[in-house]
């Protein structure tokens, strides 16, 4: 299966990474796009503004989210953006995808 992880690079998303890219083709989505062992590119979020970028993928895994700011520096708009508009942005691409079959948004 070819599998889009947003947040690729986030606690869970590595772990991911670690336990499917054995057997699965892994594309990342993320704020960052360092090279990644076990994932073959990571875009970034204005993906969808490049159509055709993204390779078909099975499934998405949505992973990325604001969570906590422990210095309290991240405006309120941040928040929105990044767990709204994203979720969002995100969910149209697989709506739109002539090949994804599965979306699982994992949210803590």
């Amino acid at each position: 299966m070819r599998i889009l992880i947003s947040g690729v690079h986030v606690f869970v998303g590595t772990n991911l990474v670690k336990a499917l890219s054995k057997e699965h083709t892994i594309y990342g989505v993320d704020i960052v796009s360092p090279l990644k062992k076990g994932v073959r590119f990571t875009f970034d979020w204005n993906y969808q503004e490049k159509p055709g970028e993204i390779p078909d993928v099975d499934a998405i895994i949505h992973l990325a989210g604001k969570a906590h700011d422990t210095k309290n520096e991240a405006a309120a708009d941040v928040y929105f953006k990044v767990n709204s508009e994203l979720t969002k942005k995100i969910y149209d691409y697989y709506l739109a995808s002539p090949r994804a079959k599965k979306f699982f948004h994992w949210k803590c």
